[in-house]
């Protein structure tokens, strides 16, 4: 390097290798000015140490009251003092802007940029940090305001330390008023004063550097643990390309924040409002932007905030600073809970709105419903966006990548059913195939993962608040354990069938364009009891490999004008999310015949009626009702299923094949039964055969014997006692004496 290029670096100012060093200047500049507001006090009083605690003496009382008492003569020491302080005050600015300029970070400036705050402000915050980082200002702040017990700053001492006259001090004052930026903004905090609980004037307020403030600046940037139960700070993994959503939505997110990205708009308040169903990927998507912002995101549920309004609006504020603080984005979810609070959500949305006015740049909501903001987000750039859930081309993807492993033949096959089958966000595809692993490695270790393992892990991905609204039955039979006659059978494979074909019919070939409405699949089952209705729906959810949901009745019908419309609209919308087949048995107590309007009940009851129509008009799952007698049925209501599947009552040669049917191969049966016999000699449908079997079994266990005619006759007898059905016990036995 040249003499002269040395001569040059000489007279510039050396920036600040580190965030301590400047620290420790601002407590240097901090030492001048309580050098100088020592020399003061001294100055203006003879005996300091004699006036605290009870006793005010005469002198003191004297020296308050005298003209220009508050002021004292510049002395040369305090001259002095005061050249140190301005080069020093001087120093420390250049050396801050070279270190800007080098873009080294200074935990001070940075706060001052944060809240905007002016050097008369950070000045104050140095005066309050202080005794968090050097125990001698406890003393020094005692010995200031002349009282052993006052080891923090109050805002006269403040005041005394940076200005030199009541005027300038009383001027500074705006600078420490509950609305300014150091309090409002939580950066410095009042604290009650024990040994004066009667309090005093404002001036004798106490203060202090808010804790989470502390932190910043000495470099523990961690999340604010009062924020610990609602928030987290998510680090963006994704690229935008790498998401699983919607191609146009991402190019429309990325336009929107395009000018923020490149920092053309970073004084622009920005709220972009997501909404879509539960698990569509909104956090996912926001997260992906904040990787193109170079910034994390900090994410914080509104359902987990204190319920309280000030507390509410404090853990708001709380949270916006901490995305300051952080340098991170925030995403506000679960807006839609406002919603809930009919009374106080717009307030609370318009003291969000404010907030974020004022610490925010660009914030994200997300709920699942559509919504304007308007009235509350009028000041700002407010923009909302649908999230649909992903469709079956995305959710094929994920399920390809997530499969990768398995044989490519396989994982093709295997991804396009899954996607066309479940309805599963990319997060919970992820955790149903670690699921399906587990369940691979439960089963033996060299076991290969198979589609079953898939199946049973998505379902387990959507058993949620549905299993509250109704009864999830397990289904345990297959094709082979119906006895239906074969043309039923046949319809019921058709109707399996439309659900596995849907995607291809509706999407591929384009159907859904002809159809505005009616997608799901609406199918009725009518029969005598004991037909095989109930093993029917269990049947193709085996086949299907989803979920069957029985409906209880009792719980949704509701004598209280509106409440069965809520019960149902929160059945489908829970389907939805579960990919479950609902089952309604007895669908004619909820569904039957419109009645003749003759007063505000019956009114009511077809408006139920036909919101129940709308409702699966709008479901694109499976609905299945169920009714023993289809006449009581609405004609308007039937014409608009898709499919009725009569169950007739079983022949003898259907009833002979349900009597075998029901004998396990293990079961103990002595010599032959004849099954014929059983199925001509009493006409009973398949409920009442497989009573009749179970109760027999219980009875040769009992009598520790095999399963013989004697048993099956007793057992007969209790059914038909039971179902009121007439007995000829001597006719039954003359005819089975030879058959035991």
């Amino acid at each position: 390097m040249s003499l002269q290029a040395m001569k040059k670096d000489a007279s510039q100012p050396l920036p600040y290798g580190e965030n301590f060093a400047h620290l420790n200047d601002e407590l240097k500049r901090l030492d001048l000015l309580i050098k100088l507001q020592v020399l003061r006090l001294r100055a203006g009083m003879q005996d300091h140490n004699q006036t605290g605690g009870m006793y005010i003496s005469h002198d003191e009382a004297d020296r308050l009251l005298q003209e220009g008492g508050d002021s004292c003569p510049e002395t040369p020491e305090i001259m002095a003092i005061r050249r140190r302080l301005d080069l020093l005050t001087r120093e420390i600015a250049a050396r801050v802007a070279a270190s800007l300029e080098e873009q080294i970070f200074l935990a001070l400036p940075c706060l001052a940029r944060m809240f905007g705050l002016s050097p008369l402000e950070m000045q104050a915050l140095v005066i309050c940090l202080a005794p968090e980082l050097d125990r001698k200002y406890d003393t020094l702040y005692a010995y200031l305001q002349n009282d052993i017990t006052r080891k923090k700053p109050s805002v006269d001492l403040v005041l005394q330390l940076l200005g030199d006259s009541r005027e300038q001090r009383w001027q500074l004052r705006q600078l420490l008023a509950g609305n300014a930026k150091l309090l409002r903004g939580a950066i410095l905090r009042s604290v009650p004063d024990a040994n004066s609980p009667s309090g005093s004037s404002d001036l004798a307020m106490l203060l202090k550097a808010d804790p989470r403030i502390i932190d910043f600046i000495t470099g523990n940037n961690g999340v604010d643990g009062r924020l610990s139960r609602c928030a987290r700070l998510l680090s963006p993994t994704l690229t935008l390309d790498e998401v699983a959503a919607p191609p146009e939505i991402k190019a429309r997110l990325l336009g929107l924040t395009g000018r923020h990205i490149r920092r053309e708009m970073i004084n622009e308040k920005m709220v972009i409002h997501l909404h879509g169903p539960a698990g569509s990927g909104k956090t996912t998507l926001a997260l992906a932007l904040c990787r193109e912002l170079q910034c994390p995101m900090l994410a914080v549920d509104l359902e987990l905030l204190p319920a309280g309004d000030e507390e509410w609006d404090a853990t708001v504020r709380l949270a916006l600073r901490e995305g300051l603080l952080t340098r991170s984005i925030l995403f506000l979810d679960n807006i839609t809970t406002l919603s809930q609070r009919p009374d106080k959500g717009a307030t609370l949305l318009k003291k969000t709105a404010r907030a974020i006015a004022e610490y925010g740049w660009l914030v994200f909501l997300a709920g699942e419903k559509p919504w304007s903001g308007e009235g509350c987000f009028d000041e700002l750039r407010f923009l909302s966006i649908a999230v649909p859930a992903p469709q079956v081309p995305i959710r094929e993807e994920v399920w390809r990548n997530m499969l990768a492993a398995e044989p490519a033949d396989i994982g093709r096959k295997w991804a396009g059913r899954l996607a066309r089958r479940f309805t599963l966000t990319p997060g919970q595809i992820e955790r149903a195939t670690h699921l399906a692993h587990t369940l691979q490695t439960a089963g033996g270790r060299d076991r290969k993962l198979s589609l079953s393992d898939l199946y049973a892990a998505c379902r387990s991905q959507t058993q949620h608040r549905l299993a509250e609204l109704s009864v999830m039955i397990e289904a345990k039979y297959s094709w082979a354990d119906l006895v239906l006659p074969e043309e039923k059978t046949a319809l019921l494979r058709e109707i399996c069938a439309q659900v596995k074909h849907q995607y291809r019919v509706f999407a591929e070939w384009g159907f859904e364009r002809k159809m505005a409405y009616g997608r799901g699949l609406s199918v009725l089952f009518s029969g005598p009891p004991g037909t095989g209705k109930t093993m029917a729906a269990q049947v193709m959810a085996t086949e299907l490999g989803l979920d069957l949901y029985k409906i209880d009745l009792s719980g949704v019908v509701s004598k209280y004008i509106g409440e069965t419309e809520k019960n149902l609209s929160r059945i489908f919308a829970e389907a939805e999310r579960s990919n479950a087949i609902l089952f309604f048995d007895e669908a004619d107590a909820l569904f039957g015949k419109r009645t003749e309007v003759k007063d505000a009940h019956d009114r009511y009851a077809n408006i139920e009626t036909s919101y129940l129509l709308q409702k699966m008009e709008e479901y694109e799952g499976m609905v299945i009702l169920a009714t023993n007698l289809r006449s009581n049925m609405d004609e308007a209501f039937t014409r608009r299923i898709r499919f009725i599947v009569e169950f007739p009552f079983p022949d003898a040669a259907l009833r002979a094949r349900i009597w075998r049917s029901h004998f396990p191969g293990e079961a103990p049966v002595k010599g032959s039964i004849d099954y014929d016999f059983l199925a001509g000699r009493f006409q009973v449908a398949g409920g009442s055969i497989r009573n009749i079997v179970l109760n027999t079994a219980f009875l040769a266990a009992e009598s520790n014997e095999e399963i013989s005619m004697v048993h099956i006759m007793h057992g007969v007898r209790r059914e038909f006692e039971k179902i009121g059905k007439l007995w000829n016990e001597e006719t039954i036995n003359r005819t089975d004496c030879s058959r035991t």
